[in-house]
């Protein structure tokens, strides 16, 4: 392994800690952890490719209802009753 040294906010490093010992690992392990999810995940978040994304989509498909997008509230209710 190499050895490296980062730099965390306290708010960070005493979430870091908590977490860690609610886990049983150490902060390295955890911080390790955490770097291959972004590894694996291709990145951080590109927040423009995700707008362009859902734009794009945005009217795409039909729901069936006719009035989704003034009563969208009732319906997300009622597809999480069910």
């Amino acid at each position: 392994m190499i050895r490296t040294q980062i730099q965390l906010s306290e708010s960070q490093m005493k979430q870091l800690k908590d977490l860690a010992r609610r886990r049983g690992l150490s902060v390295a392990a955890l911080i390790r952890e955490g770097a291959e999810l972004v590894i694996r995940s291709g990145g951080p978040v590109d927040e423009d490719h995700r707008r362009r994304c859902a734009m794009a989509a945005a009217g795409r498909f039909r729901s069936g209802h006719r009035d989704l997008a003034g009563d969208h509230d009732r319906h997300l209710e009622e597809a999480f009753r069910e």
